[in-house]
């Protein structure tokens, strides 16, 4: 695992993360961008010291599902809330409670791995599902639920041709290689989100909640939204803040527009003080060749579309992307 670290490494290491890094060690991942103390970062060498340890960390906050193995004579119990948006797609804990799976089965556990208070309904559990080909793969059960038996991917990775990201990813790379441009942060999906760069090129973790300990208490406003590209012209002073999406989804990208205030007041403004703000959608994956729905933030915001390479620009475009619109398309095209 390569971590890509443009700040400075925190000294003391919560207990989450070296609970989630002595985990990658006992499945024999190496740790790269990062120095980890050799005293406390080690792989666990028994299923018990995996279960005393997570129990001795911070417990959840009163209401939420915390993360907690159980020991029975046959079975190993892992509470976990994976119910999210209407379906099985809490991704945080698809991850913890996989890899707590994974390390259970490598130290030796080959009987009953049940998840429980995981909040799904059977409706909820498909094939295709990637918790339930990890369920499969790991021969895990959920509690009060019959698992289906999945046909699991011989490769996980593919090339992405439908996703949004292919949107901004697209933008971001026409922006930085053909006009004076750049991204100041990036957050791709699917991709690691980057860091937010100030006009004195210092790189910035952008924080997750207004109140960290509000959210805990399950005050759900506190989460904080992020574009999915920042991008600058100094020749212009304008920062356009890129929410992607996929065209039939593109209502979605709009409403989410409305949700930028805190991190231009809060970090945008802050660093570039004199700057126009911009708040824009990209839509990929459309033949649609016009736009029903307009925006109008700062009376200058735009939408368009991608078809296959060739973009169409609806309404107005800010000045540092329409520059870059036909040399890289041109070659593209011909890369086709």
């Amino acid at each position: 695992m390569l971590y890509n670290l443009q700040v400075a490494q925190k000294i003391k290491p919560t207990e989450t993360y070296i609970f989630g890094t002595r985990l990658l060690l006992t499945l024999g991942v190496d740790i790269l961008g990062k120095k980890l103390d050799d005293i406390i970062f080690v792989p666990f060498t028994s299923i018990d010291e995996v279960i005393d340890f997570k129990a001795s960390m911070r417990k959840a906050p009163k209401g939420n599902v915390g993360i907690l193995l159980t020991k029975f004579a046959d079975k190993r119990e892992i509470s976990g809330r994976l119910f999210k948006n209407s379906g099985l797609s809490h991704d945080p804990n698809i991850g913890a409670l996989s890899i707590i799976c994974a390390v259970l089965r490598k130290l030796g556990w080959n009987k009953n791995l049940e998840i429980t208070q995981h909040g799904l309904q059977q409706k909820h559990v498909g094939k295709t599902n990637k918790f339930i080909q990890i369920t499969n793969k790991l021969v895990i059960s959920l509690q009060n639920l019959e698992v289906p038996q999945a046909e699991l991917n011989t490769n996980y990775w593919k090339y992405d041709t439908e996703g949004e990201k292919l949107g901004t990813i697209f933008i971001h790379l026409v922006v930085e290689n053909f006009t004076e441009g750049y991204s100041i942060f990036e957050n791709h999906a699917g991709s690691e989100k980057g860091y937010f760069i100030t006009k004195e090129g210092d790189s910035i973790p952008l924080a997750k909640y207004k109140d960290r300990e509000k959210y805990k208490e399950g005050d759900k406003e506190q989460i904080i939204h992020i574009p999915d590209l920042i991008l600058i012209d100094f020749g212009r002073n304008e920062v356009i803040n890129i929410e992607g999406k996929k065209y039939k989804f593109r209502k979605d990208g709009i409403a989410e527009l409305a949700n930028y205030d805190f991190i231009e007041q809060n970090y945008i403004l802050k660093y570039y003080p004199d700057f126009q703000l911009i708040r824009t959608v990209i839509l990929y994956g459309s033949q649609e060749k016009e736009l029903i729905e307009t925006v109008r933030r700062c009376d200058r915001n735009w939408l368009f579309t991608q078809r296959k390479w060739r973009v169409n620009f609806r309404y107005q475009i800010p000045k540092i992307i329409s520059r870059s619109n036909q040399k890289p398309i041109r070659l593209l095209e011909l890369s086709q």
